[in-house]
């Protein structure tokens, strides 16, 4: 197993900032009908900036993993930085190839923050 594939399972398994801000600046979910895979991702902002984020998935190690990772980046990281964010970004963060299906449970955690972000 490479370690690319560790890392996610790790985040998989024990997911980083999951769970609901109580009183979040904005929520958002997103779902994939194609899986079923779901993320509802909060945030509080100070200064334009991801102060606090949070998620709660349920579906694939990919989606989970992938808003564990991605949550983990956000924090710090001004609006402007993170709409910068695209697919060559995700999957060089997971740091595995992806096929066609799993491209879009990769994306879901880069949906949820994009909406978090208008």
């Amino acid at each position: 197993m490479s370690i690319y594939q560790e890392r996610i399972l790790d985040h998989y398994k024990y997911p980083r900032n999951q769970g609901e801000i109580e009183k979040p600046d904005k929520k958002t979910a997103v779902h994939n009908p194609l899986c079923g895979d779901s993320i509802k991702m909060y945030a509080v902002f100070e200064k334009n900036k991801i102060k606090k984020i949070s998620f709660i998935a349920s579906g694939c190690v990919i989606s989970k993993a992938s808003a564990s990772l991605l949550s983990e980046y956000a924090v710090k990281k001004s609006k402007e930085q993170l709409r910068k964010l695209d697919k060559a970004f995700i999957i060089n963060m997971l740091g595995i190839e992806l096929g066609p299906n799993r491209v879009k449970c990769a994306l879901l955690a880069l949906e949820a923050l994009q909406k978090l972000l208008i």
